[in-house]
């Protein structure tokens, strides 16, 4: 089904005002994210902002638009080599390390990758070039080595964020050490320092800036101009505003038409940071809660929003999600086993009924996220579909199995959209597998137990049908206490059982 494309409105924080969506290139969206530095564990903060352009992807494919998404990955920064150096190690090698850990405890996490991950090293020449452009046109200076961007030949500078560089110019001033003419100028090249990475140019040995990197890869992977341009409203100013100054200075074109900023999220009512001690990585929330609970937790606070991170929020997301379970399982026990086009003519009052329940779900679900992407209100709906649906089932003992399968179908594409009921990513440790193994050596013939997580548990869930085959209840009991115990679930289904990744 293609819905209605006309009627998304997306908040664009350039004119701070949401406005009809509209795609440069008809059915294709250019969406362009800032990555992360990768230099430590991904934590929360990063987990907020690409979940919520996972879903803003995933909701435009529902609309039927093809979506190009690239984000950037800073493998070359002050804060890499300064971790680096700590561990006696190179520059480029610690960052290639972590940039594998962190793009895998999104993966943990459950949320989808972009399509590009293009690194600020391997387009050293694009920025070279991109630098060479300001230069000719006016817009950039080179001092002794170094090549910094010149704001005030910028006249539009401070059109995303507001701000005039009068204002800014009051109180500013040049850092002992920087060699730009001016205090609001920002590098666009840095001179090498020993035992720093550096690359050949036209000033000498040297690396780029951290503003140059986004400017050129997303240009350089999506055109001029692209769609969507997001990231953490961090990064509004300066990072944004300069991205802005250097491509559209560089090219004379037009950079981004919408870009979309997520509210910082705060942990116990605090902003999460080193300094107070209270940052959170993704892989250590991952011990204690599955990953499809933080990311409904996050479903639950709409993206500009700062939502706030604490242990009741995620004990009332995870009922949440239980509760959709549950009523996808029982939608699931009254469903005919395929989908088929229903015709509505042939349906009796009560299948019409249930058949209209859906549509009205459906069309609350879309207009929800095409205010913005309002996540919220799409839980919401989410929500009063599975009451007017579990009402309906109370009153019609034998209702129509292939409205009810249109009806599972519906939650499963809406709850995609949000990213439920995927299957969760389970990493497999030998130390997981070996602590499984001697758990449940009893259950399993010793030269039986297979060496795969997810084979140990199907024959896990095989022997504890046995034991209630058989009225062992209390090796039944036993077997689903321990899976719960090492952060898996049991449901039982009319397939049979089944295991999933649960706190």
């Amino acid at each position: 089904m293609l819905w209605n494309k006309m009627t998304l409105k997306i908040y664009n924080s350039l004119s701070r005002e949401k406005e009809v969506f509209t795609p440069i290139n008809d059915d294709k969206v250019t969406m362009y994210v800032c990555g992360m530095t990768v230099y430590s564990d991904a934590h929360i903060g990063h987990a907020r902002t690409y979940f919520a352009f996972d879903v803003i992807r995933r909701y435009l494919e529902f609309k039927g638009y093809t979506v190009l998404y690239v984000q950037n990955v800073t493998d070359v920064e002050d804060k890499i080599i300064a971790a680096a150096n700590k561990e006696n190690a190179d520059a480029l090698d610690f960052s290639c390390a972590f940039t594998d850990r962190c793009l895998g405890d999104l993966d943990l996490l459950g949320i989808h990758r972009a399509d590009k991950y293009p690194k600020a090293s391997e387009t050293i020449d694009d920025m070279i070039e991109m630098i060479e452009q300001i230069i000719d046109r006016g817009f950039g200076y080179e001092a002794d080595g170094d090549v910094y961007f010149s704001v005030e030949k910028f006249k539009d500078y401070g059109k995303l964020s507001g701000q005039k560089i009068e204002d800014l110019m009051s109180g500013a001033r040049i850092e002992p050490g920087e060699k730009k003419r001016r205090p609001l100028d920002f590098t666009l090249w840095k001179q090498a320092k020993p035992g720093e990475p550096s690359w050949e140019s036209p000033w000498g040995e040297g690396r780029p800036g951290w503003h140059i990197e986004c400017s050129v890869m997303s240009s350089k992977f999506l055109g001029l101009p692209f769609d969507i341009h997001g990231g953490g409203m961090d990064l509004q100013f300066p990072h944004h505003e300069n991205e802005i100054a250097q491509a559209e200075a560089a090219t004379g074109k037009e950079f981004a038409r919408f870009w979309m900023h997520c509210g910082l999220l705060t942990v116990d009512g605090e902003k999460m940071s080193k300094s107070l001690g209270n940052m959170v990585n993704i892989r250590d929330i991952l011990k204690d809660w599955p990953g499809e609970v933080i990311r409904f937790f996050f479903a639950k606070t709409h993206y500009r929003r700062p939502p706030d991170f604490n242990e009741q929020a995620l004990v009332d997301a995870e009922k949440g999600v239980n509760r959709l379970y549950r009523f996808k399982d029982q939608l699931k026990d009254f469903s005919a086993e395929q989908s088929c086009v229903i015709d509505t003519d042939s349906l009796n009052d009560a299948d019409t009924e249930l058949y209209g329940i859906v549509d009205d779900f459906l069309n609350s679900f879309e207009k929800a996220m095409d205010d913005d992407f309002n996540t919220p209100e799409a839980v919401a709906s989410l929500f009063s579909f599975s009451s007017k649906v579990n009402k309906y089932l109370q009153d019609h003992q034998n209702p129509n199995p292939e409205v009810c399968r249109y009806a599972l179908d519906a939650l499963k594409k809406t709850g995609y959209v949000l990213s439920l009921f995927q299957e969760e990513y389970v990493e497999e440790s030998k130390e997981t597998v070996d602590a499984l193994k001697e758990v449940f050596s009893e259950y399993i013939d010793e030269d039986c137990i297979p060496d795969s997580l997810d084979e140990l548990l199907d024959s896990l869930l095989e022997k504890r049908e046995q034991a209630r085959k058989n009225k062992q209840w209390d090796i039944s009991d036993n077997i689903r206490d321990e899976i719960e115990c090492l952060g898996f679930e049991i449901q039982d289904t009319n397939d049979g059982p089944v295991w999933r990744k649960r706190k």
